[in-house]
């Protein structure tokens, strides 16, 4: 089955960086695109960045441009965001999402704290 698991979070102080691995298994991890997206406390959870399994497209949510990169290896099933310049803002529950004829699946998420 599709698991999706998601480490790498914790505290940092506003301007640092963190990056989050998300490592996927039960299916053929190259030829999907894959997406962070995040969720703050009484907020929806929204699309972070979606990259692509073919060309490298990349997409970003606006108010991460330039400060996230999402990058893939596909030898070792795993996708990665890392995070520089971060924002009291950017504080939330990351998740890491693949979506396989239809179905959206979701790992446990991480945590994410951006705060002196």
């Amino acid at each position: 089955q599709v698991q999706l698991v998601e480490s790498g979070g914790g505290l940092v102080q506003p301007g640092g960086s963190l990056r989050l691995s998300c490592a996927a298994s039960g299916f053929t991890f190259s030829r999907y695109a894959m997406s962070w997206y995040r969720q703050a406390p009484g907020k929806d959870r929204e699309l972070v960045a979606r990259g692509s399994s073919v060309y490298g497209d990349t997409n970003y949510a606006d108010s991460v441009k330039g400060r996230f990169t999402i990058s893939r290896d596909n030898a070792k099933n795993t996708v990665y965001l890392q995070m520089d310049s971060l924002k009291p803002e950017d504080t939330a529950v990351y998740y890491c999402n693949v979506v396989i004829l239809y179905n959206a699946y979701w790992g446990q998420g991480t945590q994410v704290t951006v705060s002196s």
